[in-house]
């Protein structure tokens, strides 16, 4: 059971929150004071503009736009395969001159290295590389 004290607390404790709370109180006696902001302004430093030579920014313009050629991941992938075709069709006819692999090994490795896009960047360089098939190939010599 509680005792006298406890209950009077209790009383005390539940007026206070039947009133509405602990809420802080306006006193009319004071005056509030209001604090307005003070804008902070960032100076920027004042430096002279430099003159662009012309030459040097068609030079980086042209920079740019190579690297942007070159950063082309489909070209990439392009050129992996192209190279990856003739180096495995070199690797094949050093080897074995006479077999029939050669004919499927630049474009296995095509597609190996190159993915889809190495595939149609080997059979494009197959059909508008050289009109007469692989120019670097020296006649066989005939039997008399």
């Amino acid at each position: 059971m509680a005792s006298a004290k406890q209950l009077a607390a209790r009383r005390k404790f539940a007026k206070i929150m039947k009133s509405g709370g602990f809420k802080k109180r306006k006193s009319s006696s004071r005056t509030t004071k209001t604090v307005t902001k003070t804008r902070t302004v960032k100076r920027k430093s004042s430096t002279p503009k430099r003159k662009t030579n012309k030459a040097k920014s068609k030079g980086k313009s042209v920079k740019t736009s190579l690297k942007s050629i070159t950063g082309s991941k489909t070209l990439q992938k392009v050129a992996l395969g192209v190279g990856g075709g003739i180096i495995a069709t070199a690797l094949v006819n050093r080897f074995m001159p006479s077999s029939a692999i050669s004919k499927f090994a630049a474009p296995g490795a095509a597609f190996a290295l190159g993915g889809v896009e190495g595939l149609i960047g080997q059979f494009a360089l197959n059909m508008f590389g050289t009109p007469a098939g692989n120019s670097n190939v020296q006649p066989q010599m005939e039997a008399l």
